[in-house]
């Protein structure tokens, strides 16, 4: 994959995240802030913990930093693919963003397209 392949798909996932956090702000209890500066989103839970998810564009990754741990994920198969097998990006980030916020949280890869 080139760069603007990436860039531009990599973009929309950090648009989902946002939208996701919007969504889940507008029709739950969870109190999630979502900063975004330049190609990192960072999402602040009410009990003040945090996930950083931020581009890697020279090794095109997307990194995620939670309180379970690190994960790196790249572009295969038309999803974001955690490098050592471990899941897909938006299955991984309602899991850490769950466990994070004390309540069922999902996030999904297709939440722009319907807005």
């Amino acid at each position: 994959m080139t760069n603007t392949p990436f860039l531009d798909r990599a973009e929309r996932l950090l648009q989902a995240v946002e939208a996701n956090c919007d969504r889940i702000n507008d029709t739950t209890d969870a109190d999630i802030d979502a900063e975004r500066t330049g190609g990192m989103v960072t999402l602040t839970f009410a009990n003040r913990s945090q996930i950083v998810i931020n581009l890697q564009p020279p090794l095109h990754e997307i990194w995620l930093a939670a309180q379970c741990g690190g994960f790196h994920y790249q572009f295969q198969d038309a999803q974001w693919q955690d490098t050592r097998g471990r899941g897909e990006f938006f299955a991984s980030l309602s899991d850490c963003a769950s466990q994070q916020s004390g309540c069922a949280l999902t996030f999904a890869d297709d939440i722009c397209s319907s807005i």
